[in-house]
């Protein structure tokens, strides 16, 4: 799942390819129509096809921004403000091209979902592989009240203090580390891959209780989260399995990744563990992470 670096380097290269141009046109793929007829909550989230379709013509977009893992896409019509979110869950990628035979890899271009044509007649393309991202328009970010419930940006001067205070809560005290650094509500933007390497390199395991972990080495922690965060925004973000910027490529983050998808520690060559936790698989070293 693309976590905060990749959307970020996304939102880099989306906003001023998007930016000013006005949506003539939207069409979505008979999977995720069929979807929706059947009840099922495919892409297009909060409304139905053909009422996305008849919001979103006419749309001029005049900002994108990263909020967490989400990109925000501030549209305009008739005078008023709105607010398209789109999360790429596991698989989603956006790409702006001329026409879909221009969307270079197969695996993207066979799971086309949505095509906004614009009044320039250039395209702009959400793919999703499994679908299990989303797009939904709002009012108002408020109009989707797990949205306010997010993290404050990690990069935030008040963000650790948050995170501190969050480690104190009977509701995360007691939960191992790997996954209160995972809860967006925590800290936001850090999933499995960045939780992974930033327990890894302050020798912590996984699984250790939050209240067992000093107020110090939580605070190193958080540091060198948003650490690894910046390092991996500054490579491209990582490209594990189906993530690619806006241009179609990959990142490089990846091929620093220490612990991640690992089979043997690279300090001190001891093979590796698996467990789950919140959900995900957590890689580390049963001697260094302690």
């Amino acid at each position: 799942m693309p976590e905060l670096p990749e959307v970020e380097g996304l939102v880099r290269e989306l906003a001023p390819e998007a930016i000013g141009r006005t949506i003539e046109d939207v069409m979505i793929s008979p999977i995720v129509i069929e979807s929706k007829e059947r009840g099922r909550e495919a892409v297009i989230k909060g409304s139905s096809t053909a009422q996305f379709i008849s919001e979103m013509k006419g749309m001029t977009i005049t900002n994108v921004t990263r909020r967490s893992k989400y990109i925000y896409f501030t549209v305009e019509k008739n005078g008023q403000s709105y607010l398209l979110v789109s999360h790429l869950g596991m698989t989603g990628a956006w790409f702006t091209v001329n026409r879909v035979e221009d969307v270079e890899e197969d695996k993207f271009r066979r799971h086309i979902h949505v095509t906004f044509k614009m009044t320039d007649g250039g395209l702009l393309v959400y793919s999703d592989i499994r679908r299990f991202g989303e797009l939904r328009l709002l009012n108002v970010e408020a109009d989707h009240p797990p949205l306010l419930k997010m993290a404050p940006e990690p990069f935030d001067a008040h963000a650790i203090k948050h995170f501190l205070d969050c480690t104190k809560q009977p509701r995360y005290e007691k939960k191992p580390i790997k996954a209160v650094i995972m809860d967006g509500q925590v800290i936001s933007g850090c999933g499995n891959i960045y939780a992974t390497e930033a327990l890894f390199r302050m020798n912590i395991h996984p699984n250790r209780a939050a209240n067992r972990i000093s107020v110090a080495r939580k605070q190193q922690l958080f540091e060198v989260i948003v650490d690894i965060l910046q390092e991996s925004i500054d490579a491209g973000g990582s490209t594990i399995s189906d993530y690619r910027n806006l241009s179609g490529e990959s990142g490089t983050m990846q091929d620093r990744l220490q612990m991640y998808g690992q089979q043997q520690c690279p300090v001190c060559q001891s093979e590796t563990k698996r467990m789950q936790i919140g959900g995900r698989t957590s890689v580390y070293c049963p001697k260094c992470q302690r």
